[in-house]
């Protein structure tokens, strides 16, 4: 018998991967000021609404990935109310990487949208 709810979990996560991405690196092109992880994931939360598309704990490896491929660059400033906190801000090839992936995601979702209907 299928299992629905994995095969749904699995899908979910492997679509999750590649977007989030691109997703963080339109909100920090958007973003006036550098942004740090928490409020990164308060924003995501905004946009799903009642769906959540990402965990906050999976935010963290893409930031990480991001910057280690030089998309987005970061640095540690002391927190009034807390710990230090981590700021990222997205880097010129990380701009240019975005136009980039944004022309692949259009042609994406014409592609699926186009399957899905049938035509």
């Amino acid at each position: 018998m299928i299992d629905s709810a994995t095969l749904t979990k699995k899908f979910q996560k492997e679509m999750n991967a590649g977007i989030a991405s691109l997703v963080l690196l339109s909100v920090l092109q958007k973003s006036a000021e550098p942004m740090y992880g928490y409020q990164i994931a308060k924003l995501f939360e905004e946009y799903s609404g009642d769906a959540s598309f990402m965990k906050q704990g999976a935010l963290y490896p893409v930031l990480h990935s991001l910057e280690s491929s030089g998309l987005l660059e970061s640095k540690v400033e002391p927190s009034v109310s807390g710990p230090p906190r981590r700021y990222y801000e997205i880097t010129v090839e990380g701009s240019q990487m975005l136009v980039i992936w944004q022309g692949v995601w259009k042609q994406m979702k014409s592609f699926v949208d186009r399957a899905i209907k049938g035509g």
